[in-house]
């Protein structure tokens, strides 16, 4: 398993996700998903798509 993923949606680079002891981080790669910086998320797939949502307009939940 992987430690970091690069997430792309439409061929765009959204940003990457490291894992650490709590989840996968994301670090956006553009302002575009800067919602997203910072967001913890349980795996790579989660964090694609979220920010496959934001990327359609779509509202975001936030984890609490």
């Amino acid at each position: 398993m992987s430690d970091c993923y690069v997430i792309e949606v439409s061929s765009q680079t959204a940003g990457i996700v490291v894992r650490d002891a709590e989840g996968y981080e994301f670090f956006a790669a553009s302002h575009r998903f800067h919602a997203l910086e910072g967001q913890i998320f349980r795996n790579a797939r989660e964090a694609e798509r979220a920010a496959r949502r934001l990327a359609t307009g779509q509202v975001l939940q936030v984890a609490s």
